[in-house]
């Protein structure tokens, strides 16, 4: 059945997306960059605008919201939803032209502003499942960032849908718009008290029926190398050439067992996302990420050693290799009580749509806020 909000989320997503709110993990404030501020004032706005009650843009950078309760029961838990505003720094998303696919035809989808790329059913299942469907593309140059200004739209909609039928019953509800998810600082600690539920969902998710209660545990490492600097044409015997050693790092470490490239399912791996500078100084940042602690810790063992390793060959270097804790899987604490899962599950089943549980090769704000005391559980999205 065609929601009668089906153009309301469209215009919603396709709004959202044409703006630019990336976060940059090298930037030391809150939010990590001043576009997702936009982004944010934007929503604060839209939010009083719908007659949203208790909005406000905290300090760190979230805005909130209530719903208020419609139910007639007066202990009827309070449940947060959640979305984060900001898009992967790994790619342009500056000039987003969301373009809108009406009734898709199964075949190729390929790009008006970059004509060698094609996303075809054959190399994407899911899509073949959506003929009919309307879909929604960037235009080849950018990201969409649909991850997670899919899941702002479905919360704005459903903001509006409730506002709107207050003969719907259903307790209180706290709306929390998040910066910074996908450089892992999107909740801070005083989220979880400002919040105030009893538990939550991030919006977050792809699949239709995805209902994700397991992410990885993530660190992420940081290895300054130092070197021995002086002019090339005096360096025998003199120069230590910094970038040599971060190749022999990187060289080191398990490539045919433990990169992104070589795992799936519940794989941990080791991924080198960044080598900046020259021959006097080079800086290699990594992501750590393994289902469980013990094995997330064994993998930030590796790198000490492969760092100590490398640094005993050449003792006139410096190498410094610092490992910051980012999330830890949710599951840890979502399996010592599961309502939230069932409950989501329960509602999937009433319209008909198979929940699907897998674990998220990533984390969410949920894995975060799970920690900090509010479980959360990640539901899907459609991206």
């Amino acid at each position: 059945m065609q929601s009668p909000y089906n153009q309301e989320l469209e215009d919603r997503l396709v709004r959202y997306a044409a703006i630019d709110s990336q976060s940059d993990e090298n930037s030391p404030s809150t939010p990590s960059t001043d576009i997702q501020m936009n982004m944010l004032r934007l929503l604060e706005t839209e939010l009083n605008g719908l007659g949203a009650e208790d909005v406000q843009l905290t300090d760190y950078g979230v805005v909130l919201a209530t719903i208020p309760g419609t139910a007639a029961e007066p202990d009827a838990p309070t449940i947060g939803l959640l979305a984060h505003v900001d898009t992967a720094p790994q790619f342009n998303a500056t000039g987003v032209k969301p373009r809108v696919i009406k009734g898709y035809n199964g075949g190729d989808i390929t790009f008006p502003d970059d004509q060698s790329l094609v996303l075809s059913p054959q190399d994407h299942p899911y899509l073949g499942e959506k003929v009919g469907h309307d879909i929604i593309t960037a235009s080849g140059t950018t990201l969409l960032g649909a991850d997670d200004k899919a899941g702002v739209a479905i919360l704005m909609t459903m903001t509006q849908h409730l506002l709107t039928n207050p003969d719907i019953p259903h307790g209180p509800i706290r709306i929390a718009f998040t910066p910074d998810e996908e450089i892992g600082r999107g909740v801070d600690k005083p989220l979880a008290k400002d919040l105030a539920a009893d538990f939550a969902y991030t919006l977050d998710g792809g699949e239709v029926g995805e209902i994700e209660f397991e992410s990885f545990s993530a660190d992420r490492a940081v290895i300054t190398i130092t070197g021995v600097s002086i002019h090339p044409g005096l360096a025998k015997e003199k120069m230590v050439n910094a970038t040599h050693l971060a190749s022999k790092i990187v060289q080191t470490l398990p490539q045919a067992t433990m990169t992104p490239e070589v795992t799936d399912d519940r794989e941990g791996f080791i991924h080198v996302t960044d080598m900046v500078g020259g021959s006097s100084q080079m800086i290699v940042k990594l992501i750590l990420r393994d289902f469980e602690l013990d094995g997330l810790a064994a993998k930030g063992d590796l790198l000490q050693q492969v760092c100590t390793a490398v640094g005993a060959s050449e003792p006139r270097a410096e190498i410094k290799c610092e490992i910051h804790p980012q999330y830890h899987n949710m599951r840890y604490w979502l399996e010592k009580d599961m309502t939230p899962v069932e409950l989501a599950r329960q509602a999937c089943h009433s319209l008909a749509i198979e929940p699907i549980s897998v674990p998220i090769r990533g984390g969410t704000d949920g894995s975060r806020l799970t920690e900090f005391g509010i479980p959360t559980p990640n539901i899907f999205t459609g991206m």
